[in-house]
C-alpha cells in the first residue's frame, strides 16, 4: 500500500489562451476614471499679454548706443555695420563696451541663415570674453539709421525693433 501511488488525471487537458475579459474590464474602469478626472485638472493659467503698437521704422527713436555684431554667410564680422577682422573682434568689442557700465553692455547679434554655426558660438564667446553682460540674438535684420539720422558714434546703429 505504501508503494503505489495514484495520480488524478484532469478530464479535460490545460486551457493555455489568454482570458482577456479581465484585462477589458480593468481597462474599461480606467478609462471611465480618466474621463471623470481629467475635467477636474484643467485650470485656467493667467496670461498678462502686452498690449502692443505699430511704430513705422522712421517714427523709432536711434539709440546710437546699442552694439550689434553682424555675421555674413562669408564669416566676416561686422560691428554696427563696420567689418571687423576675426583677430581684431575681441579687442575692438572690449574698447566699445569699457565705456559702459555693466547694465548697459548689451551686444545683440544678427546672423544669415547661411552662417557658420561654429563662427556664431566664436561671436557669442569673444562677446562675453569682451565684457558683456546681456547676450541678443535678432531674428531679423536690423535697418541701419536712415541718412539723415543725427550721427552719434560712428558707425554705430539703431536699436532693434520692439519683437511682436
Amino acid at each position: 500500500m505504501a508503494g503505489t501511488r495514484k495520480f488524478v488525471k484532469p478530464s479535460t487537458p490545460p486551457n493555455s489562451e489568454i482570458n482577456v475579459t479581465p484585462l477589458v474590464d480593468v481597462v474599461l474602469v480606467l478609462l471611465i476614471i480618466f474621463m471623470v478626472v481629467t475635467p477636474l485638472l484643467e485650470k485656467d493659467i493667467e496670461v498678462r499679454i502686452p498690449e502692443t503698437e505699430d511704430v513705422p521704422v522712421e517714427q523709432m527713436p536711434q539709440d546710437n548706443s546699442q552694439l550689434i555684431v553682424k555675421l555674413d554667410a562669408d564669416g566676416t564680422y561686422s560691428i554696427n555695420a563696420d567689418p571687423v577682422a576675426s583677430d581684431d573682434y575681441v579687442n575692438k568689442l572690449k574698447r566699445m563696451l569699457a565705456a559702459k557700465t555693466k547694465e548697459d553692455r548689451v551686444v545683440f547679434f544678427v546672423a544669415d541663415d547661411k552662417a557658420n554655426y561654429g563662427k556664431l558660438v566664436a561671436a557669442f564667446d569673444g562677446a562675453k570674453q569682451a565684457g558683456a553682460f546681456v547676450l541678443g540674438m535678432a531674428t531679423e535684420d536690423i535697418p541701419l539709421a536712415p541718412a539723415g539720422a543725427p550721427a552719434g558714434d560712428p558707425g554705430a546703429a539703431p536699436a532693434p525693433a520692439p519683437v511682436q
